[in-house]
This record gives C-alpha cells, structure tokens and sequence, in this order.
C-alpha cells in the first residue's frame, strides 16, 4: 500500500477515528454528509491539520505519529485538488502550475516547459499567460488538477473537486478526470459527498458517517447492498431493518415485509421507490404487501414526483406527475401502498 492511515481527531463533538489504506493505481472515494469528517481526514493526510493521534505512512516510512515524527505538507510526495482549486490571482496559469516545482527547487525555464507540457495534457494549450481571474470554473479546475500532479507525486488528494462546477461542466471535468486518474500511477483519495462521483470515479469507496467508517467496498458492493439509511438514500432505496422469519421480515420498527427468499435473523429489506404503486383504496386481489401509509412529503424528482409515506412501513415512492395529480395526492392523504414480494431485497445484516 502506498498509502496508510489510522486518524484520530476531535473537532468540537465530532470525533474522528478512521483507518484508510490505498494502493499503487487505486482510487479510493471517502463518502459520506456534510460534517461527517471527510475533509478533516484528507487535511490531516495532507499535513495541513495536525491530528490527536493515528499514523500516517506512505511507501512504508511514516510521515506522522503520536511519536513527534511529522513531516511537514510540502516535504511529503502528493498532490491536492481543492473545492474551489486555489489558484494564486497574481500568477500566470503556467506559474501557478509550476509553483510546487518551484518551491521544491526547480529552476524556473525547466519548472515552466513541465507545466506548459502538463497544461496540454488537461486541454489548456495555449492558455498557460493568463490570469486565474480569466478561466472559466472548469479551466480553472482543469489547471488545479495539473498543478497538483505535475510533480509526479505518490499520492493525489481530491476535496470535492467537482462540486464547484455547474451541472454541464462537471460532466465534462468528470469525464476528464476520470482519464487521468485512470492513467495515474499513484495513490488516489477523492473526497465527496456525491454518489454519482464516488461511483463514476472511485474503484472503493469508503463511507464515513459521524467521523466513522460505517461500510467499504466497490461501488456496486455499496451500491447493492447499502449499510446505513444515508446511503440507501444516495442510491435511490429505502432500508428496513428486521430480522427474518422464511418469507416474512418482521421490522424492528414494527410492521412486517414479505420477501421472495428465505430469510433468517437480522437483516436489512432495501426497496426502490419506483416498485411502490400508491392507490387511493386498497388494491383488488390478495397481494402479499399492502399497508395503509399518509403521505408525509412530495418532491418534484426529475420526471416523477417522489412521494414519502408514514406509517407501520415507512416508505418512499416516485409516481408520474400524472398518476400524482389523477389521484388527487397532498400532504396528509390517506393511500395504500403495494410492493411486489419479488421486489424486494433482503440481506443480512
């Protein structure tokens, strides 16, 4: 592993304890909300934050440890993206990207043709005399991600780097990234609370929820079988804890599941909100769920309306926008809510 990490850090009530370890090519997404201690986590990787205890290693030499060894930000082999890429206002495009070689000894013509061949590696060719002041979010973006890789470093750290950007520009940077992290030699740790960037970028991701590591694994590992509420919700399902009886899931909140497999113990039921069919009386014919719920909250959600249901099965369903307004729905109405056993995920927990 080229990189190795145990932090430990108490910011105010939130108390960090995260173990993270990254291999040569690898891209290694930290995922999790706001305040959940991401960032604190790549601070202290980077050495801008000095942690209340843990180990930092990369190649196998440590860079930081309860015993006084700390190697200091600009002597250690990575590079970093920022949210909002940093960039110095005063300097040139070229200089800014030929900063760190600078700062590391370089002689200014070398550390300028490295920055000028890296500028035309991320598609700004052409742009290295410039102001930071004259790019657009993504060329900006663009040149931050070159500054921070023109060094040939051990390790890259990406903080948000995308969530900056509008909705079309992030899709192109996304795209670009992806591209360069593939051809990356190194250790890669991206930050970010965007699923769709974990997913699309990383080949782990490792969520953090309340400065814990609450589950790792590929992103379909994550993605199929979420461990927390926050990220059945990131993927687009609801999860109910139960423990298992044959076909039948009995939630712990009360209330009962059939499922299309045997099931035993604890476990998780996860459901999509588009396999919930909503009726304002209760279905014809037997099916195996059915529940009385109130609709608590309804969402415009791309092209269908995401409704949340309250009840004995707390659920959420996404209806059409003409389904929604056929059954006349507000907050408060009574419905009926179905799901199909089949469709229904059930795994341990």
């Amino acid at each position: 592993m080229t990189l190795s990490a145990h932090v430990v850090v108490q910011r105010g009530s939130l108390a960090v304890d995260v173990d993270l370890a990254v291999g040569d090519g690898e891209v290694l997404a930290v995922l999790g909300p706001n305040g959940a201690g991401k960032s604190t986590v790549l601070r202290v990787l980077a050495g801008l934050l000095t942690p209340d205890g843990g180990r930092v290693a990369l190649d196998g030499d440590t860079v930081w440890d309860d015993d006084a060894t700390h190697l200091p930000a600009h002597r250690r082999s990575l590079g970093m993206v920022f949210q909002d890429h940093l960039l110095f206002p005063h300097l040139t495009v070229c200089d800014n990207v030929a900063f760190g070689l600078r700062t590391r000894g370089a002689r200014r013509a070398p550390a300028r043709a490295a920055a000028a061949a890296w500028l035309d590696r991320v598609g700004l060719e052409g742009l290295g005399d410039r102001r930071p002041g004259e790019l657009s979010g993504g060329q900006a973006q663009r040149a931050a991600l070159a500054r921070a890789l023109v060094g040939d470093p051990r390790v890259l750290l990406l903080d948000e780097p995308l969530s900056a950007l509008d909705a079309r520009t992030r899709l192109t940077v996304r795209a670009e990234l992806h591209r360069h992290l593939a051809e990356y030699a190194g250790s890669a740790v991206l930050v970010t609370h965007d699923p769709v960037d974990a997913m699309a970028l990383a080949g782990r991701v490792v969520v953090v929820e309340d400065g814990r590591v609450v589950q790792a694994g590929t992103p379909a590992e994550v993605a199929r079988r979420p461990r927390t509420d926050y990220v059945a919700r990131l993927v687009g399902l609801v999860l109910l804890p139960g423990t298992g009886h044959g076909t039948t899931v009995q939630l712990d909140g009360g209330g009962t599941v059939a499922v299309g497999e045997e099931a035993a113990g604890p476990v998780f039921v996860a459901i999509r909100p588009a396999s919930v069919s909503l009726y304002l009386q209760r279905p014809a014919g037997s099916p195996r769920n059915v529940w009385p719920l109130r609709l608590a909250a309804a969402t415009p959600h791309g092209s269908v309306v995401r409704c949340d249901l309250a009840g004995e099965v707390p659920l959420t369903a996404d209806v059409t926008t003409t389904s929604f307004a056929e059954l006349a729905l507000a907050p408060g109405a009574s419905v009926w809510a179905s799901v199909k056993a089949a469709d229904v995920a059930v795994y341990a927990r």
